[in-house]
């Protein structure tokens, strides 16, 4: 289906902005770490040991640059670690010159980090050193750290003093260096590059002196007049380009007789010189102007010059002809001669070219044709955004009736009959709104540079946009974890200025889903989901719409697959009208002859609403202790349907009812035998058989609103209704929705969790209870108003946005089936069974079963009681080693029968029955 996203709000500043404001930032960063250095370095080189500090106290004036001040910081440092300290001026420098310049400043926490044990080190170095005249303390120029570790280090060494001595001092010089290196921010390429420029320099102050000398110093002044001739001879040939001069044979062959540079001198740029302005003849004022032809080909005469230079050491990509090489005295492509007196630019040239260090002379020749250059192919930007053509919902049988003015509904039966559709709001009436390719490209690469920022590598190879969220598919690097993408959700939603961001991986695909809220969200309504094919023409027994999914398709699940549905979410964020959806998508799709429905609502407030609709098997239960009771009918009408289907031969529900089915098609009736009586000789019982009209059974939905509530008043009662009935209803057609907004594990206790596979989680408030209805994080992240993660059976997760039904639609729905006549309540669903039945369900549930041991506790405490005359809880508790609450039951029940009387004031009670003799 079509979706949409809106353009989001633009950042206060843009990146260019942010990037100068970084850059200018850092720059100051640097240049106050140098002004930190330099006042480090005026107050440890103006240290003197009789200044004023907070070591020794005098009223002489300190002779320290900074004072008072400076000799109270050098004091401390030159008594712990001496000459050491300066390390901690060369570090500031250090990266405040980095920072400053902009060179490496990215490691600067991973380095700085180190900087302590450098200065350690550089104590320990400059305490192996023998003290100076200048050196006035008692103590090492390491200062106390480094006697101290020095001693230590010399202890442990098996080898004579001094050379133990020299050992230590060349291991953590190096040490030292090494140290230093790293926590200045030197890396291996720069050690290499500083490698080759010393070696650089050696090669070329080696060719420079051997240039300069020639044969020595003879030598040197011969090669300096035959370069001044040289100079001359060629500003007379640039004088005329055309016919130049070259008659001077003598001077000629000088030059060639010059002493030949070789080696890198000669191919170095930085001993290039470029044209004299003074050999370029000066615009005449009175000749004629350039034309506009002739400057343009000048211009690419000169483009031409530069390319070739440029393209003589450049790799040749793959594909491309290379030109042929310059071959030394053929002739240049020479362009036409310009007007008398212009001026040109002439391209850079090489003072000494030639391999004798001269030029050779223009020749002669053809202009070359140059080959046809080859095309370079255009790549074309990948397409991100992956949007199908949007297709409508299929509508189901239904709406197309519905849909039709001139039908008319048979209302000459009695029978029940669905709501219709028109009940609910026309989704035709909610505006869309779309997004551009454009624009979600856009958002895509923001999101690249997002993810780059915080060291993400990867690219995003798909955009698919929703209703509500968009989700941008990214394919990580190799080697890169899907949980250090998912634990980054808060900042990317920070940067991308989104009120939230979810990132979970992709089942079945190597990419990582970052779902992004759009600007303005669709609003989803019910009647487009009941209305769709998937909904009203499905074969599903219990259909519930819960939405659509991100990519706006409508969303259906079978409660009778699921079996039951544990529901989660905080206050506002739409569980309840999610609850209104699932009820409602069962009154559209079933008859009261086909699904029943129990309601639990301790809140009294989202489901009264729904009182005196013909599917209900008793009134809304809102009183906690009724809802257990409630509960307890429902574990004894599975255990009899149970018993119905084994006398059938069937497996469960669906069997049952087609074997009902074909026997009424047939006319037939069903047999079963009873308790008549008992015999009066013998006082067996007496059965008979009797037949009776078969009828199907319903499917039953229990429904509870909030478990948290249930949990507090009967939390080990409602337990075990719970698990035995997610055990073993399913097959008998029981079915159980129930939801909470407290997902903590006192009330979603882990044996409820593992007997219900599927859930939902609406939006909770952190990541805890998001592990704990979902087992993962990720709903905390949700937008709320319907927003959900829906887990299937099989544990995959998905997100669905829930419809909006409102009040009125629910009112006007009840109404209508209200029409159909009151509902058929069963009395024993609110009332209770009888006593009998009760204790059976109380034993097959773990809540009975075990009265002797009960009434023989109970003695023991009346004959302890009687005896010692004393009675309290804490003391029956000690007596029988009992818990707590069994032994206040156990008072509460001899107070009851008149064995002790109620607590006074001071809680004391007094004992009823008289002492036994």
């Amino acid at each position: 289906m079509a979706s949409y996203q809106m353009k989001r709000r633009e950042p206060l500043l843009d990146q260019t902005t942010q990037a100068a404001i970084e850059r200018r930032g850092k720059e100051l960063l640097g240049i106050g770490l140098m002004l930190l250095a330099a006042l480090l370095a005026m107050t440890l080189g103006s240290y003197v040991t009789d200044d004023p500090s907070w070591l020794s106290a005098t009223d002489a004036p300190a002779q320290n640059l900074l004072g008072r001040f400076g000799a109270s910081i050098a004091s401390p440092i030159y008594i712990v670690v001496g000459y050491g300290g300066w390390a901690l001026v060369a570090v500031p420098a250090a990266w405040g010159v980095r920072l400053a310049a902009h060179w490496g400043e990215e490691r600067a926490l991973s380095r700085v980090i180190f900087a302590p044990f450098l200065v350690c080190l550089a104590s320990v170095y400059t305490a192996t050193h023998v003290p100076t005249p200048e050196w006035t303390h008692s103590f090492g120029m390491g200062g106390l750290f480094g006697d101290t570790v020095l001693g230590a280090v010399l202890g442990l060494v098996p080898i004579d003093t001094i050379v133990g001595l020299k050992l230590v001092s060349a291991l953590v010089w190096l040490g030292t260096l090494a140290l230093g290196l790293f926590v200045m921010g030197v890396d291996r390429d720069e050690l290499r590059r500083f490698g080759r420029g010393v070696l650089l320099g050696l090669i070329l102050s080696y060719d420079a002196l051997r240039g300069a000398t020639g044969r020595g110093l003879r030598g040197a002044l011969h090669g300096a007049v035959r370069y001044g001739e040289g100079v001359q001879a060629r500003r007379s040939s640039r004088a005329d380009p055309v016919a130049p001069d070259f008659d001077d044979e003598d001077d000629y062959d000088d030059a060639e007789e010059a002493p030949a540079r070789a080696g890198l001198f000669s191919r170095l740029p930085v001993f290039r010189r470029r044209a004299d302005p003074d050999l370029i003849d000066d615009e005449d004022e009175d000749g004629p102007a350039m034309t506009p032809a002739a400057e343009e080909r000048i211009r690419a005469r000169i483009a031409d010059v530069i390319r070739s230079r440029s393209t003589r050491s450049a790799p040749v990509p793959t594909g491309f002809r290379p030109e042929p090489p310059v071959v030394r005295g053929a002739a240049l492509t020479v362009p036409q001669a310009p007007a008398p007196g212009a001026r040109i630019d002439v391209p850079e040239i090489d003072a000494f070219e030639d391999e004798d260090g001269f030029e050779a002379p223009y020749e002669a020749a053809p202009q070359p044709v140059q080959p046809p250059r080859p095309s370079i192919p255009v790549v074309e930007p990948r397409k991100l955004v992956e949007q199908p053509p949007r297709k409508s919902v299929l509508p189901s049988r239904r709406a197309r009736d519905e849909a039709q003015p001139g039908l008319q509904f048979d209302d000459s039966e009695d029978g029940y009959q669905h709501p219709p559709l028109s009940l609910l709001t026309n989704p035709d009436t909610i505006e869309r709104h779309y997004l551009s390719e454009e624009a979600l490209e856009e958002n895509a690469r923001m999101l690249e540079n997002v993810l780059d920022d915080y060291g993400v590598k990867g690219e995003i190879v798909s955009v698919r946009p929703g209703p509500v969220v968009t989700m941008y598919e990214l394919e990580p690097a190799p080697g890169l974890k899907a949980s250090r993408v998912i634990g980054l959700a808060d900042d990317i939603a920070r940067s991308m200025s989104a009120l939230s961001a979810r990132v979970s991986t992709v089942p079945g695909r190597s990419v990582i889903g970052i779902e992004l809220p759009n600007a303005r969200r669709e609003k989803v309504v019910l009647r487009e989901i009941l209305s769709a094919r998937d909904f009203g023409d499905s074969a599903q027994r219990l259909p519930l719409a819960l939405g659509k999914d991100i990519g706006g398709d409508p969303v259906v699940a079978n409660l009778a697959k699921m079996p039951h549905l544990l529901i989660a979410g905080t206050t506002g964020s739409g569980k309840s009208v999610a609850i209104n959806t699932m009820i409602l998508s069962l009154l559209y799709k079933l008859t009261p002859d086909e699904c029943r429905l129990i309601m639990i609502d301790p809140k009294m407030l989202e489901l009264s609403v729904y009182d005196g609709i013909p599917h209900l098997l008793s009134p809304v239960v809102t009183d906690p202790k009724k809802a257990v009771v409630a509960l307890k009918w429902v574990v004894g009408e599975m255990e009899e349907r149970y018993r119905k289907m084994s006398k059938m031969g069937v497996r469960n529900i669906e069997g049952y009812n087609g074997r009902v089915r074909d026997a009424m098609a047939k006319g037939e009736m069903f047999k079963r035998t009873v308790q008549t009586g008992f015999d009066d000789e013998t006082g067996e019982p007496v059965f008979e058989t009797e037949e009776f009209l078969p009828k199907t059974l319903p499917y039953i939905v229990v429904i509870v609103d909030e478990m948290a509530d249930l949990m507090m008043v009967a939390g080990k009662e409602i337990e075990a209704c719970i698990q035995r009935l997610a055990q073993m209803a399913r097959a008998s057609g029981i079915h159980l929705i129930m939801a909470t907004q407290r997902p903590s594990v006192d009330v979603i206790t882990g044996t409820i969790k593992a007997n219900f596979p599927t859930r939902i989680s609406f939006q909770v408030t952190g990541k805890i209870d998001s592990r704990t209805i979902l087992g993962e994080q990720g709903a905390e992240q949700l937008l709320g108003m319907g927003d959900m993660l829906y887990m299937a059976g099989g544990g995959r997760i998905s997100r669905v946005h829930g419809p909006f039904v409102s009040d009125e639609e629910v009112e006007e729905i009840v109404n209508y089936l209200k029409t159909f006549g009151p509902p058929d309540y069963v009395g024993g669903v609110v009332e209770g069974p009888d006593e009998d039945k009760e204790s059976d369900i109380d034993l097959v549930l773990g809540l009975g079963g075990n009265t002797d041991s009960e009434d023989a506790l109970y003695d023991q405490a009346v004959a302890i009681v009687i005896k010692d005359r004393k009675c309290s809880t804490s003391y029956i508790q000690r007596k029988l080693a009992i818990g707590y609450n069994k032994a206040a039951r156990l008072v509460e029940q001899m107070e009851d029968q008149g064995v002790v009387s109620a607590a006074n004031h001071v809680g004391k009670r007094e004992i009823l029955v008289p002492e036994q003799a």
